[in-house]
This record gives C-alpha cells, sequence and structure tokens, in this order.
C-alpha cells in the first residue's frame, strides 16, 4: 500500500471519528423535516409580504377611493387595474394596504409578546430552580397564584381601564404570559442544577447570577426555543380575539383580527374583505406551529 493510500485512509477514519455538535445536528434534522421546512419557507415570504409589501400597494391603508363607496359590494373586489389588488372594504380602503399593515402588527405584538414572555419567564424560572429552598416554594406560589387568574379576563381588564393602546396590548399579552416559561423552565433548571459542570462553577467560586447567567440558562436555549416558537401563534391568536372583540387595534391602526372582524359584516356581500386577512392568519399560524414541531423533533436528545 503506498503513502498516499495511507493517509487518505488515516484522514477519511478522522472525519468518520469527528462528531458533530449538537446545534449541527439538530439544524440536520431540522432540514430534513419537509413540513418545517415548508413552515419555514411560507413564513418567511409572511415576512416579506410585510416589510415589503407595501412597496407594491398602489394605494395607502388610509386613503380612500370615493369611486367605490356606495358601490364597494358590487365593483369593490379584487381588481389589478384599479390597483386594489384585494379589493376594497366599506369606505373604500384598499384591503391589501390594509392586510401588509395588519400583518405587520400581528406579527410584530406576537414576535415582541413572545420575546417579552420568554425573557422574564426564563429569569424567573431559572432563578427559582436553581435557588430552591423557601424561596423556590414562594415564587412558584405566586406563579400558581397568577395562573388561577383567567388570563382572557385579565388582558381585557389592563385594556379597559388603562385604554386600548398598542403599549397595553404589549404590557398584557407579555407580562402576563410568561407564567408557562416560568414553570417550564424551573423543572429543567432542577434536572441540571447538579450536573458537574455546575459543581465545578460553584466550587471555584462563581457568584450565583453568573451560574445562572453562564451554565443554567445556555443550557436550557433548547427548550426555550422551541417554546418560544410555539408561543409566537399563541400570542398572535390573543391579539387577533381580542381585536376582534373591538378591544385591540384601534383605528386607523389595524390587524389581523380587527380585518377579520370587519369582514364577518359583509361576508355574504363582500367576502374578500374576510378571506385575505383570513388566509394570511391562518397560514402564518400553521407555519409556526410546524416550524415549532420541527424544532422540538430536532431538539429532543431522545430521538438522536
Amino acid at each position: 500500500m503506498s503513502a498516499l493510500d495511507t493517509n487518505s485512509d488515516t484522514g477519511a477514519l478522522t472525519a468518520e471519528v469527528k462528531g458533530r455538535s449538537l446545534w449541527q445536528d439538530a439544524r440536520t434534522r431540522f432540514f430534513r423535516n419537509k413540513a418545517a421546512v415548508a413552515g419555514l419557507v411560507i413564513f418567511a415570504l409572511v415576512l416579506l409580504f410585510a416589510v415589503f409589501g407595501g412597496l407594491f400597494a398602489q394605494w395607502s391603508n388610509e386613503e380612500i377611493d370615493w369611486s367605490m363607496l356606495g358601490n364597494f359590494e358590487r365593483i369593490g373586489g379584487p381588481s389589478l387595474e384599479n390597483g386594489h389588488y384585494f379589493g376594497v372594504d366599506e369606505t373604500g380602503r384598499d384591503i391589501y394596504a390594509r392586510t401588509v399593515q395588519g400583518t405587520r402588527i400581528s406579527l410584530m405584538i406576537g414576535v415582541i409578546g413572545a420575546l417579552v414572555s420568554v425573557v422574564v419567564g426564563t429569569a424567573y424560572g431559572a432563578a427559582a430552580g436553581y435557588i430552591g429552598g423557601r424561596t423556590d416554594d414562594v415564587m412558584m406560589r405566586l406563579v400558581d397564584v397568577l395562573m388561577s387568574i383567567p388570563y382572557m379576563f385579565v388582558l381585557i381588564l389592563l385594556l379597559v381601564v388603562f385604554g386600548r393602546s398598542m403599549f397595553m396590548l404589549f404590557v398584557g399579552i407579555g407580562l402576563i404570559s410568561w407564567l408557562d416559561m416560568a414553570r417550564i423552565v424551573r423543572g429543567q433548571t432542577l434536572s441540571i442544577k447538579h450536573k458537574e459542570f455546575v459543581e465545578a462553577a460553584i466550587a471555584t467560586g462563581v457568584s450565583t447570577p453568573a451560574i445562572i447567567a453562564r451554565h443554567i440558562v445556555p443550557n436550557l436555549l433548547g427548550v426555550v426555543i422551541v417554546y418560544a416558537t410555539l408561543l409566537v401563534p399563541q400570542m398572535i391568536i390573543f391579539e387577533s380575539f381580542i381585536s376582534f372583540l373591538g378591544l385591540g387595534v384601534q383605528e386607523p391602526a389595524t390587524s389581523w383580527g380587527a380585518l377579520i372582524n370587519s369582514g364577518t359584516d359583509h361576508l355574504r356581500t363582500a367576502p374578500w374583505k374576510l378571506y385575505f386577512p383570513l388566509a394570511f392568519f391562518v397560514v402564518t399560524l400553521f407555519a409556526l406551529f410546524f416550524i415549532g414541531d420541527g424544532l422540538r423533533d430536532a431538539l429532543d436528545p431522545k430521538d438522536r
């Protein structure tokens, strides 16, 4: 056997022995999931529509086409000729432009609400689980008390008392929905707080906040990421339901829930008012659920 063959065999064995990291393995498994990849592509297209869709609109979301007033149910349907790609509503406003705006607001509320929930819930649950003892008991009993209060009742009460605004939607949705995240993170923290790397950090004198930030939270990222992807559609559903009741996003701004609520009033005579925002709402939710399922399967240690 020549030296060249020996070197090639050695290189092949080295390549075979060399392992892959957790994230590399998870990425490979995720992209093998066709449903998850399809969901990722669809969600990316929805994001592109939200960001760049306004560039293709010939009408603004507040601009009124006076020629459509009074007869929009007969001539206000979708048309490429007059620039109303999704038709107009009863006030002559372009549904396409309003769907773009509604997509931006609904996704923004979903992502920011989920982000607030993840940050607050992760910090709270990791601290409770790691510190343990009486502190853990008090912190988790507080979570139990808050979870016993109907979520929608609290959100509606906040909007009624403090006003219907985007800020209160963020506060109400984000700062209440962290409770489930806190319980999940706390349970995961209890399972890793006695691992060797944590005990080594304690032995070297690392402070409690540093251990939580550097050793506990990074090892919870898999669970946090999966739950966050499932939390975004939940936030969108909550916001859409509140807007459907008329307590969420207020005119002239709009969201998917507000557009769907408005579209149900003219379902028989002008169905395009409902179909287009509803289609974006349903497709986006399915895409996010597929992404969440794909991440859950990719990061599940039992399937490796």
